[in-house]
């Protein structure tokens, strides 16, 4: 711990200390204020919820994850910290409270000619007391309570905090938990897998530039996940989101069966009738294992355009001796 922190135990905590590693997940609540005599609350998490924090990943307040791992699970400790240590306390103590209360917006700085005068002269926030501390730096006082702490391996982490390596192994690990709830009947929960494990594909194909290595081995890894997410979709009578991601497919492979299939499917669905049925006797033609289903498609297709026509005579002749 640095010199110029002051820890002192309010309530201790359970267990012994473990060595914290980057990529634990720990939530805490902390209140902070000033050292005066008669100090001044600044910021109390406890009116919101609990401040979430990911070791390692270069939070702006370094001083409180320093703090932070020194602590025991359950333990309420008070870190008297020296201003040195506490430059980026506004910004992030102005981060916080848009975090925490959105409709809350800081009172308006002053206007007019003296006003812009000083904006000019001093850096702005907008709360009088984060404005303060900038313009005048002292010592705060922030009381800790360490509610949870997780080792990375046992929590599922979010995409941001993940790096390229970490988030590309997540993608088959994602790929596997939708295969398996698509098996046990639960679509909709598959779907949510496969566009989780969708959107950290392309934020790392984002990274490459178009038609590279790189950049087709992420898209052959796409592909299958887009086949999956539109077979979702059509169970969710989302058709249109269906033959979207069969057409990407398409781009990429024009003669791929599945995807032909699922799009011949859900056009068949929104009244693309001609579309349809190239798209299904072209799947025919490519896999002949799949030319019953394709019958049974055209059947169904033909039956439901038969039935339309009958309602749209009905209603013309309704109309006519009306």
């Amino acid at each position: 711990m640095d010199q110029r922190v002051k820890k002192r135990v309010l309530h201790a905590g359970r267990g012994s200390l473990s060595p914290f590693a980057d990529g634990d997940r720990v939530k805490f609540h902390f209140r902070s204020e000033t050292t005066d005599e008669e100090p001044v609350l600044l910021d109390d998490s406890r009116k919101y919820k609990p401040m979430e924090l990911i070791l390692g990943k270069q939070f702006k307040l370094e001083v409180l994850e320093a703090c932070v791992k020194t602590m025991l699970l359950g333990e309420v400790a008070e870190f008297t910290i020296d201003k040195a240590l506490l430059h980026a306390y506004p910004i992030v103590a102005k981060t916080l409270r848009a975090a925490w209360d959105p409709a809350h917006k800081p009172p308006p700085t002053a206007s007019g000619c003296c006003g812009m005068m000083m904006a000019a002269q001093q850096p702005q926030i907008g709360y009088p007391d984060l404005d303060g501390l900038l313009q005048r730096p002292q010592n705060l006082r922030i009381v800790i309570e360490l509610l949870s702490a997780e080792a990375k391996s046992d929590y599922e982490r979010e995409s941001w905090a993940l790096n390229e390596q970490e988030k590309l192994a997540s993608v088959t690990e994602l790929r596997e938990r939708g295969n398996a709830l698509y098996r046990d009947g639960k679509h909709e929960a598959a779907a949510e897998k496969y566009a989780d494990a969708l959107g950290r594909l392309e934020s790392l194909m984002l990274r490459e530039k178009p038609q590279d290595v790189e950049w087709n081995k992420l898209n052959e890894l796409k592909l299958p996940l887009l086949l999956n997410f539109a077979q979702c979709k059509l169970l969710e009578d989302d058709y249109y989101a269906a033959i979207e991601h069969c057409s990407t497919v398409l781009e990429a492979r024009p003669d791929d069966v599945k995807a032909l299939f699922r799009r011949g499917r859900a056009r068949a669905r929104v009244w693309e009738t001609e579309a349809a049925r190239a798209d299904l006797n072209r799947a025919a033609e490519l896999d002949p294992s799949v030319a019953a289903a394709v019958r049974r498609e055209l059947a169904a297709l033909a039956a439901r355009e038969k039935e339309k026509l009958a309602e749209e005579k009905e209603q013309l002749r309704g109309k006519i001796f009306t």
